[in-house]
């Protein structure tokens, strides 16, 4: 590293240069803070925002902009009961009222049951869809008769229902993270003030975040969602608040060993500034990878997340150790690190697990790949694939309006696929579409105002969300495709998003574990290390699957996994868990220089323990706050990250990893020159010579 990149790094230690640090961080902050409230204008609400790029069914969502001539969306309006009275009563009723309100309706269809009729009430996008929608319920269900049901579904009242979840989640997450993250540094440094000085950092980091994704998407075309923008703010949470545990811990033990805290600092950014950026690096870079996918929401979660991740990376390097300087020792309080003193206790709880571990070092690894192998053997039961009734841990209203038409219409006609031809060749099309086998009925196509396409409505026989009408979809694009047709609808999507999370799993996985053994390399100067390093994160990734699907299913009661899981779950699991064992491995390699590979690890695993630990819990902690949202596919997040990071804090970290190192030796660094230290270095009673210690 060059000498100004040195002055550079370390200039958030400098007696002067903190000062400008400070200024600097302030400066963007009200230059730019007012930009961080717009990012939900960026963001990507479109039906084509969570499928699959290029996919036929998201053609078919562009395709039906031109068939739009006064922005309409419908809303369809259901009434239910036993009692055919009743519903007479409560349809002259409702249409009454949608006369007095102005609304447009059309003809009610009864059910051949005779146990519902509904209603399609279409909606203007400039009235203000929502507050429509809302309006809509509120007259639909006023003054229903006794023992008559009335929900309000439909496309316009899915979209409201989604837009509720959304609206709240940025502020829920926000809330819940912070609290979560106040009270675990409390706990961590059991100070009424050092607490403050990560959430300050954070507080930046997010600021700096939010307004370098804004300006991305705006002017670069970076894709944003409701879900990764919520997401966004909590890995920056949790990833910031581990690199500031690591920095922190690291400048108070300096602080036992200088006087001079300007001198401390500038050393704990140059011993532990290393571990953090190739932490950094390697979470950002491995997310990007996610750019390769085909799902956008994939690729938004990706993308944006690795802004987050390089926002929070400066923040904790440049504003936190600044504040901390500036401050002084006494933000330790009561705990004040005195010059002198030693930096810890001579025997700790993680002094002896190391030397549990290193009596017995194949025992413990063996076991921990068996207790990993056990939990992962959960993941070969998993149910793929989540209807739109299962997306919600709390059935909105459009969802219990969609289980009502199914089950008094024909399954297929609540939501039929929708077929898009130019019109030349409509009639062809049509014959085609209904000699399909699985086909219902093809109901009167509509064209575009210019009259060069045509769209018709296929209902399918069976319910839109089973396989047999995957396979009808499958068959109908066969049919239809060969004239130029295209086939879309909620059963062309679900189909679509499977093969492409397949392909995405085949495509991402082996470029991210290329990316992290690159970086391991060059962190490590070693193949042997990266490769168990990166072997033992994958074996992690499965017993957190596995150990997360016998929650879904037991606990939580989630009929199936999101598509969509598997590949982020990996992405997010392999990035954050070769996070601390970046961490723990940087110090084993140092401490290795200096006594030996043995007492090297011993003295990595004693000096880390605590603060890779403490980072875990609120990691994870960070991560868990969605398993209590409404939406299954980000609770389903928030379980698997969370129990993942734990495997790898507690298990993997702690036990695994030390045990593979004293278990293989010098051997464990190979070809790099800690192996070619000799074989003293390797022995577990001897430290290092002075001369050998030199030649490393």
């Amino acid at each position: 590293m060059s000498a100004w990149i040195k002055r550079l790094f370390t200039a958030p230690g400098g007696r002067r240069s903190k000062w400008l640090v400070l200024a600097a961080w302030l400066i963007v902050a009200v230059a730019l803070g007012p930009l961080a409230g717009k990012l939900g204008e960026v963001e990507e609400t479109g039906p084509n925002a969570f499928l699959p790029r290029g996919a036929e069914s998201a053609q078919v969502n562009t395709e039906l902009e031109k068939f739009r001539t006064d922005e309409l969306m419908p809303a369809v309006v259901v009434y239910t009961g036993e009692s055919a009275g009743q519903l007479a009563e409560a349809e002259q009723g409702a249409f009454a009222k949608f006369a007095a309100e102005g609304e447009r309706v059309a003809p009610p269809v009864p059910s051949e049951d005779g146990k519902a009729f509904l209603t399609v009430v279409p909606l203007q996008y400039e009235d203000g869809i929502t507050d429509k929608v809302d309006e809509l319920r509120d007259v639909a269900g006023a003054n229903a008769p006794p023992g008559v049901d009335v929900e309000v579904g439909g496309p316009a009242a899915s979209l409201t229902d989604s837009v509720a979840v959304f609206d709240s989640l940025d502020s829920t997450l926000m809330i819940a993270t912070g609290l979560v993250v106040a009270v675990l540094l409390l706990i961590t440094y059991r100070s009424p003030i050092l607490w403050l000085f990560p959430l300050f950092a954070v507080g930046f980091a997010a600021v700096l975040t939010q307004v370098v994704t804004y300006l991305l998407a705006k002017y670069a075309d970076l894709p944003v969602d409701p879900q990764s923008a919520g997401i966004l703010m909590v890995l920056v949470f949790g990833v910031g608040t581990d690199y500031a545990l690591l920095l922190i811990a690291r400048y108070r033990e300096e602080l036992h060993r200088r006087e001079d805290r300007h001198e401390a600092m500038r050393i704990a950014l140059r011993r532990s500034g290393p571990a953090i950026l190739a932490s950094a690096g390697t979470i950002a870079i491995g997310l990007a990878c996610l750019a390769f996918a085909d799902i956008n929401s994939s690729r938004s979660l990706g993308l944006v997340g690795a802004v987050g991740v390089v926002c929070a990376f400066l923040a904790m390097v440049t504003v936190l150790p600044a504040l901390l300087v500036i401050a002084g020792r006494w933000v330790f309080w009561p705990f004040v690190p005195r010059y002198g003193t030693p930096a810890r206790k001579a025997h700790t709880v993680w002094s002896r697990i190391g030397e549990a571990v290193a009596r017995r070092p194949r025992w413990s690894w063996l076991m921990s790949v068996a207790v990993t192998g056990v939990l992962a053997l959960s993941a070969f039961g998993i149910t793929m694939g989540l209807t739109q009734a299962d997306m919600f841990q709390d059935k909105p209203e459009s969802v219990v309006a969609q289980e009502r038409i199914s089950a008094h219409y024909p399954s297929g006609s609540s939501d039929p696929a929708t077929v898009i031809v130019p019109t030349g060749k409509a009639e062809e099309v049509e014959n085609a579409a209904s000699g399909t086998p699985g086909v219902a009925a093809v109901e009167t196509g509509y064209r575009t105002p210019d009259g060069q396409l045509t769209s018709f409505s296929v209902v399918l026989k069976e319910a839109p969300d089973s396989q047999a009408a995957k396979d009808t979809v499958d068959r109908l694009r066969d049919a239809v495709g060969p004239s130029g047709a295209l086939v879309g609808g909620t059963t062309a999507e679900t189909l679509d998003t499977q093969r492409a999370a397949d392909r995405d799993l085949r495509t991402v996985i082996p470029i991210v574990l290329l990316v992290v053994f690159g970086v391991l390399v060059w962190l490590l100067r070693a193949l042997v290390a990266p490769l168990l390093l990166l072997a033992t994160v994958v074996l992690s990734f499965f017993a957190a699957l596995g150990a997360s699907n016998l929650l879904f299913e037991h606990v939580f009661g989630f009929a199936g996994v999101d598509w969509a899981l598997p590949l982020m779950g990996f992405v997010f699991l392999v990035a954050l868990g070769i996070d601390y064992n970046i961490f723990l491995m940087h110090r084993v390699k140092e401490e290795t220089v200096r006594q030996g590979h043995t007492r090297g690890i011993l003295e990595g695993l004693t000096s880390t323990g605590g603060v890779i630990t403490s980072a875990g819990i609120v990691l994870a902690a960070t991560f868990a706050v969605f398993a209590g949202l409404p939406l299954v596919t980000m609770a389903q997040m928030g379980v698997l990250v969370g129990i993942g990071v734990l495997l790898d804090t507690f298990l993997v970290r702690t036990v695994l990893v030390p045990a593979l190192a004293l278990d293989l030796g010098r051997w464990f660094w190979w070809p790099g020159s800690l192996f070619k230290a000799g074989r003293r270095a390797s022995l577990p009673d001897q430290a290092p010579s002075a001369r050998e210690q030199a030649r490393v």
